[in-house]
Order: C-alpha cells, then structure tokens, then sequence
C-alpha cells in the first residue's frame, strides 16, 4: 500500500456506510447512516466532498438518478465503491488488525 492509497478515517468510515446503504448510497443517507451508526453529529458537506476525493481516486463511483414517478422531485447522485475502493479497505482492516494485534489491554472494558 502506498502513502497515496491510506485512507483517513472519515473517508473510512465514508466507504463503510456507502457499502451498507447497498442501492441507496446518496449523501443525505450517506449522512444518515453515519450519524447512525457513529452517535455523532455529521456535516453533509463534509460527506459531500468526501465522496468527491474517493471518486477522484477511483475508490467511489457515481451516476446520477431520477425516482420513478417523482415528479418534481430532482434527480440524485448515488455512489457504490468500486472494486478498488474494496480492496483498498480490505488492505485497510488487514493492516489495522496488524496494529491493534497485542493490544489486548485496550480491549477490556
């Protein structure tokens, strides 16, 4: 793994929560899952701009969707992590894992 492939930890938790929502990554509910899962106030530019890096990288894919019968509603962007992006946090666990070996102190109560 080079430097350029590390992923920050927001950016982690951003390609986490996309591949839960499956079908149904947009921002809005990119956020919601966060703060869900998280506990923690999350700002939608952030997970905005966030998805914009990961996409540049290649680690994050997108198209633009319009609901059927939404009427007026306007068309969304939804995201799904790429074959890259997958590997990328595979490599991520993996290397974690490695860290957090021995750490037994940290994982009591």
């Amino acid at each position: 793994m080079s430097t350029t492939d590390i992923l920050g930890g927001f950016e982690h938790r951003v390609l986490l929560a996309t591949l839960h929502l499956r079908d149904d990554a947009f921002t809005a509910s990119i956020v919601e899952a966060l703060e869900g899962r998280s506990g923690r106030d999350v700002a939608p530019a952030a997970v905005y701009i966030a998805l914009k890096r990961l996409e540049k990288r290649g680690l994050v894919a997108s198209e633009v969707r319009k609901e059927e019968g939404s009427g007026t509603v306007r068309p969304r962007r939804y995201f799904a992590v790429t074959p890259a992006g997958i590997d990328l946090l595979r490599e991520t666990r993996s290397e974690l894992n490695r860290l957090w070996s021995g750490l037994e102190v940290l994982e009591s109560g």
